[in-house]
């Protein structure tokens, strides 16, 4: 066996243990912005306080999913991106907080602000992925929506009918995107076995 032989066999065992480590992650991080939007859905509109905690938790599981992310990328690619992306997470929960003070517009745009954001991270982060491990169009997709979704937070923070129960649709698609670039991630970890 050459050294190129033996370091394609390096790098796909690498691929299918990152693929599965990611797998895992994604039906997690799926499962809490599934179980966020049943709360929106149930708490926001009859309490403000809980509506309030809701916004802050949301950009602060972000943190904590991002530095699982990175435990699951044991691999040389660089985990800048997401370093950056824990940083602006940590900042946004600070800010949601401060903002909430000032009124719902005001958290709606810093949300939007921070959709942006890590959506662009999210879409780097696919690119990034989609050759080692396949399986990242639905994160790339997500990413997009993502800044999509985050201009429009902040365009329409102001009308009257937005509200932090419209945030709800954003965590499901969210959710959705996990749920699938978990089942590629799948394809591909079983693929590489």
């Amino acid at each position: 066996m050459t050294s190129i032989d033996q370091k394609n066999i390096e790098t796909a065992g690498q691929a299918a243990e990152t693929a599965k480590s990611l797998r895992k992650l994604y039906f997690i991080r799926a499962a809490f912005s599934v179980t966020w939007v049943i709360l929106v859905a149930l708490l926001a509109k009859s309490s403000f306080g809980i509506a309030c905690v809701l916004l802050v938790i949301y950009p602060a599981w972000d943190v904590m999913g991002t530095f699982l992310d990175i435990r699951t990328n044991n691999g040389s690619v660089s985990k800048t991106p997401q370093y950056i992306n824990a940083a602006i997470s940590i900042i946004t929960t600070i800010a949601v907080g401060f903002a909430l003070q000032a009124g719902v517009p005001e958290a709606l745009m810093v949300f939007g602000v921070w959709a942006i954001l890590t959506g662009l991270i999210q879409l780097i982060l696919g690119l990034r992925r989609r050759k080692l491990l396949g399986g990242q169009w639905p994160m790339m997709i997500s990413g997009g929506q993502s800044i999509i979704g985050g201009t429009s937070f902040i365009l329409l923070a102001h009308d009257p009918t937005m509200g932090i129960t419209n945030l709800a649709g954003y965590a499901a698609f969210g959710a959705f995107y996990y749920l699938l670039a978990a089942f590629r991630l799948g394809k591909k970890e079983n693929h590489n076995s």
